[in-house]
């Protein structure tokens, strides 16, 4: 149940967002407002009747809109806007940190060139981190659905800039596409000196994760949940200290959970994993950082000893040198302490 000094203390709170595709933040009057600006046709009358096709029973109800809604973004500006937008709520939010997920792949077959992406969302994530004080990094995904041959063709476009992108990561629609389809391309991308992550176990099984783990050699699990259904693979990600990054609307608008009451981050948190609070897709799953915050505290009575330890674990779980890492936590045990 809401509780008035939790909200406070989640509103205060320093916090990273590991788990954010950047487009999954257009919201229904953005992608209208787009979609007029760039003469691009839309089967909808209004932001309303938009929003209003916001829902969804699984993965690939969200994604077949997803990749629809997509085609509104076509201009340097357009991006630059996109993530604007979503960094001045994430500001909102007290976030101090963000490491976004692109999807090139997703512009460049609809014939938007890479740097065109690339530049505008980098332009804002540097004006969010010169006015906001937001830092970043920028995270490639591998559209897990198309090839690998395909993923290494989008790596290629990624070398002329690898000074702006930090990490690789591997999305889209799970089931039938486990880790090891890319695990070519990204042992490469580890020997360009890559970050990666990767969606596992989600829709997927625990395999999945275990895949991501030994082939992939991830450096984090995004969402992660099915891991909970193997024992020995828990020990594992408590052993080696693997951050997951949870996404807990995002779980409950995709059907991975049927109600919010049945967020396995309490029992994560138990288990003494490595969780953290995100949004994924906010425009489409109903809220950013904070909403999720608020929704699992609410739903599971979180103490605040536990919220603290998300907050935590989202810069620890960063691609943050350890000296930002020790900052963050310095100002969030002085939230706490207060």
């Amino acid at each position: 149940m809401p509780n008035p000094s939790r909200d406070a203390l989640i509103a205060r709170l320093p916090k990273a967002e590991l788990h954010l595709h950047i487009e999954g933040s257009l919201e229904p009057e953005m992608l209208f407002a787009l979609a007029q600006r760039n003469g691009v046709a839309i089967p909808f009358a209004s932001a309303e009747a938009v929003r209003a096709a916001y829902d969804f029973s699984n993965l690939q109800d969200f994604l077949d809109i997803y990749y629809q809604g997509m085609a509104v973004l076509q201009t340097e500006q357009d991006f630059y806007d996109l993530t604007w937008a979503y960094l001045e709520r994430a500001a909102a939010d007290t976030v101090r940190h963000v490491e976004i997920f692109f999807d090139p792949q997703g512009h460049t077959e609809r014939g938007i060139a890479f740097e065109t992406v690339l530049d505008g969302i980098e332009r804002a994530l540097q004006a969010g981190e010169e006015r906001l004080g937001i830092s970043y990094r920028l995270i490639i995904c591998f559209l897990r659905h198309l090839s690998e041959e395909d993923a290494f063709a989008t790596l290629a476009q990624a070398m002329p800039h690898l000074a702006r992108i930090h990490g690789v990561g591997l999305d889209s629609s799970e089931l039938g596409h486990p880790p090891a389809k890319f695990a070519q391309v990204f042992a490469r991308a580890r020997e360009m000196g890559l970050h990666v992550t990767a969606h596992a176990g989600e829709e997927g099984p625990p395999e999945y994760v275990h895949e991501a783990l030994d082939l992939l050699q991830v450096e984090r699990i995004d969402h992660g949940n099915r891991a909970l259904e193997d024992p020995a693979l828990v020990a594992r990600l408590v052993g080696e200290g693997m951050t997951l990054t949870v996404c807990p609307l995002s779980n409950l608008r995709l059907c991975v959970i049927d109600r919010i009451e049945s967020s396995p981050v309490q029992r994560m948190l138990d288990l003494g994993l490595k969780v953290t609070i995100n949004a994924d897709d906010p425009a489409y799953f109903g809220g950013y950082v904070n909403d999720n915050f608020r929704a699992v505290a609410d739903a599971l009575d979180l103490s605040p000893d536990a919220i603290v330890r998300l907050a935590e674990n989202s810069f620890t779980g960063s691609f943050l040198p350890m000296a930002d890492q020790i900052a963050h936590l310095a100002e969030i045990a002085e939230v706490a302490g207060d």
